[in-house]
C-alpha cells in the first residue's frame, strides 16, 4: 500500500473527510481501516491484505507486513497479522500469526 490510508478520528469521520457509519462498512472501507490502523501501531507499511471475513462484532483481516528487507528481496522475511476490528472499525485487537521468506511457498493445505 503506497498512498498514505486515512486515519480515523474519535467523531468518526477520517482524515480525508470521509464518514463510515456504524455497523456498515464495506469490505473494502475494512481493509484500508485494518492496514492503516496496523501501519500506524508498527510503523511499517502493509504490503497487502490476505484474507478479510465479516464477523458478528465486526471484521477479521490478515495483513502482510514486510519486517526485514534483504538481498535478494527473496529471502526478506514476511509477517501476517490478524487483526480485529469493531463494527466501527476501530482496531480491538491484533497478533502475528506467521513469518516467512517472501519467495516461501506455502505448502498448508
Amino acid at each position: 500500500m503506497q498512498d498514505r490510508l486515512p486515519s480515523r478520528r474519535r467523531d468518526g469521520d477520517t482524515t480525508d473527510g470521509s464518514r463510515r457509519s456504524s455497523g456498515k462498512g464495506k469490505a473494502a472501507w475494512a481493509i484500508r481501516s485494518a492496514a492503516g490502523q496496523l501501519q500506524e501501531l508498527l510503523g511499517r507499511a502493509p504490503e497487502s491484505v490476505s484474507a478479510l471475513k465479516p464477523t458478528e462484532t465486526g471484521w477479521e483481516a490478515d495483513v502482510e507486513v514486510l519486517e526485514l528487507e534483504r538481498v535478494p528481496a527473496t529471502t526478506s522475511v514476511m509477517a501476517t497479522y490478524r487483526v480485529t476490528l469493531d463494527k466501527e472499525g476501530d482496531l480491538v485487537g491484533y497478533e502475528r500469526t506467521r513469518r516467512y521468506t517472501r519467495g516461501q511457498i506455502d505448502r498448508r493445505g
